[in-house]
C-alpha cells in the first residue's frame, strides 16, 4: 500500500505558536499588560486568489498585535491601505480596526514574521523560523503574479523563500526582479519613521503601486 502523502505545510502559524522563545515570552508579557489585545501570530489578510502579495516585516505592538489584522492600528496601515485603495486593490472602508468592512481585491497582505518582536526587530533565527509559513503562502497562492516587499528584511525573506541568491537581486526602492515566473518589487517600508524622515514619501510609495497596477492590468 503506498504511503499517504505528507500534509502540505501550513501558511499560517497556530495561535499559540511556540517556535521562537523570545517572541513567545514577549507575547505573554504584552498579554499580561493588555489581555484584550490579539497577542498572537497575526494571520494574512485579503484575497486568497490574489495576483498580488504585499509582504511586510512584522506586527507592530500597538498595531496588528493589538487588532489581529496586518497593518491595522498604526500609521503604516493608514498609508498602505489608502494606497491600495487608490489603485483598486481595496475598497474605501479602512478605519484602522478589524470590523471596519475593509475588503482587499486581488491582493493579499502578510508579514515575514507573524509575531510582534520587541522594538520591532526580529532576530535572524526568528525570521528563519517563520519563513516556512511565508514559503507555504507563496507556494499555495494559485494565481500569484507579483510580490511587493516592504523593506529589506521582507525582501530578503521573500527571496530566500523563492530559493534565489540575495546578491543576484539587491534591494532598492521601486526595484523590479523577475524570479521563477514571479515579479518581485521592492519598496521602503511605509513606517512612520521612514515617512517622517522623508526616506519614503507618499508619492514614492504611490509610484510603486502605480507600476504594479500598470503591469497587472485592470482590476479583475
Amino acid at each position: 500500500m503506498p504511503a499517504s502523502p505528507a500534509p502540505a505545510p501550513s501558511s499560517e502559524p497556530a495561535v499559540d505558536c511556540p517556535l521562537c522563545p523570545r517572541l513567545v515570552a514577549y507575547r505573554a508579557e504584552v498579554s499580561a499588560r493588555e489581555p484584550d489585545w490579539w497577542n498572537a501570530p497575526v494571520p494574512s489578510f485579503g484575497d486568497s486568489e490574489a495576483r498580488l502579495l504585499v509582504a511586510g516585516l512584522a506586527p507592530g505592538v500597538t498595531g496588528a498585535n493589538r487588532t489581529g489584522r496586518p497593518f491595522t492600528g498604526d500609521y503604516a496601515g493608514d498609508l498602505l491601505y489608502a494606497t491600495l485603495n487608490a489603485h483598486g486593490f481595496a475598497n474605501d472602508r479602512f478605519a484602522a480596526r478589524p470590523d471596519d468592512g475593509l475588503v482587499l481585491r486581488d491582493c493579499l497582505v502578510t508579514n515575514a514574521v507573524r509575531c510582534v518582536p520587541p522594538q520591532n526587530k526580529p532576530t535572524g533565527p526568528e525570521i528563519n523560523a517563520c519563513r516556512p509559513f511565508l514559503s507555504a503562502l507563496i507556494a499555495g497562492a494559485p494565481r500569484l503574479k507579483m510580490i511587493v516587499c516592504l523593506g529589506r528584511i521582507s525582501h530578503d525573506s521573500v527571496l530566500r523563500a523563492l530559493g534565489v541568491r540575495l546578491a543576484a537581486h539587491p534591494f532598492a526602492h521601486n526595484a523590479r526582479h523577475e524570479i521563477g515566473g514571479l515579479t518581485v518589487r521592492d519598496s521602503y517600508h511605509c513606517s512612520r519613521y521612514n515617512t517622517n524622515t522623508r526616506r519614503l514619501t507618499p508619492e514614492m510609495f504611490n509610484d510603486v503601486f502605480a507600476a504594479v497596477r500598470e503591469e497587472l492590468g485592470p482590476p479583475v
